[in-house]
């Protein structure tokens, strides 16, 4: 069985799907953030915890420098 790009499905929802994904995972950061709790994730087969802090540092790591 051979996996095609989901960019190239012909169901315009399911092409969409990953951008949804990417904004609802940005979402889940923000409220872990707003609220100062852990944001939980699977990854490796793994639980993982993910501070608030350690969201905050990633976040400002991320974002562009700021011009003063």
């Amino acid at each position: 069985m051979t996996m095609k790009n989901i960019d190239e499905a012909k169901d315009p929802d399911l092409r969409a799907s990953v951008a949804a994904m990417q904004r609802a995972a940005l979402i889940a950061r923000h409220t872990a953030i707003q609220t100062n709790t852990d944001l939980v994730i699977m990854k490796n087969g793994q639980l993982l915890r993910i501070s608030p802090e350690e969201l905050r540092r990633h976040m400002q790591e991320d974002s562009p420098p700021q011009n003063d």
